[in-house]
């Protein structure tokens, strides 16, 4: 943790030129299905997350939350409306570019932090840059294993550490690359309270220390807690936002969306 509080900001190039914003959603909509049997996910979305920020997105079981994300990060093409990355329209591109930018420019945390056990602590961290057909940088992998305190865990393989470790080195593979935008759905999902506190912190750390944006996914108020901007949703569309607050206020925002949110129709 010290660690990453003490890496310096002039490390790492600064984002490329443009509107300052990490991730733009105009009019985003996500229909699966057509006719009477059709499934709104989303229902026009416009949003704009500055760089830097740290936004924690929540909402009841089928808001539309799983959507949001997979929309914003080019995992899944929108109906209609558009989305910008790091100021780059993404909704048109092929496939190929796709990947290649996600690849690239995005990070990615998952709660079953999706590591290969086949490969060493600092294999999987350097994935992402063998993906991108970059060489892998073994100073980065040390660097950003120590900011998030594992820097003698290199040569380990992921079944020889605890499930707080293992997050942990997913958080690094989502930061090697200085990615734009890291995308975190659920990552504390799998912790115990302790662990997940830990892990939280070290997100908020990549914010505030090295200039990370952060879009996280989360049932959790405490896991809320920590961002910036939380931003509920309800029925595929933004129901309300409230800047950084109390785990208690979001959890009583959220128990006001739940009773009206038990509708049918709308993905998770």
């Amino acid at each position: 943790m010290a660690a990453l509080r003490r890496a310096k900001r002039s490390e790492h190039p600064a984002p490329p030129a443009g509107t300052g914003l990490a991730v733009e959603l105009a009019g985003v909509r996500r229909q699966y299905g057509r006719g009477a049997g059709a499934v709104h996910a989303l229902r026009g979305i416009d949003l704009a997350l500055p760089r830097g920020s740290y936004t924690a997105v929540m909402g009841p079981s089928g808001s539309g939350k799983s959507t949001f994300l997979q929309c914003a990060a080019g995992l899944d093409r929108p109906t209609a409306g558009s989305v910008r990355l790091g100021g780059t329209e993404i909704t048109g591109m092929s496939e190929n570019r796709l990947t290649e930018l996600r690849r690239s420019r995005l990070g990615f945390v998952f709660q079953a932090f999706n590591l290969l056990p086949s490969l060493t602590v600092e294999q999987n961290v350097l994935l992402p840059m063998r993906l991108a057909g970059q060489r892998p940088d073994r100073r980065r992998a040390t660097e950003v294993l120590g900011q998030v305190g594992l820097g003698d865990k290199g040569a380990r393989r992921p079944s020889e550490l605890s499930g707080g470790q293992q997050q942990r080195v997913a958080l690094a593979r989502a930061l090697v690359t200085r990615p734009d935008v890291v995308f975190a759905d659920e990552p504390t999902g799998a912790l115990d309270t302790t662990t997940a506190a830990e892990v939280l912190a070290l997100l908020r750390s990549a914010v505030d220390t090295l200039g990370a944006t952060v879009v996280m996914v989360t049932h959790d108020p405490v896991a809320a807690a920590h961002a910036d901007r939380v931003l509920f949703l309800a029925d595929g569309a933004i129901a309300d936002t409230l800047p950084r607050t109390s785990p208690a206020r979001i959890a009583d925002r959220m128990r006001a969306l739940t009773a009206p949110a038990a509708h049918a129709g709308v993905a998770a």
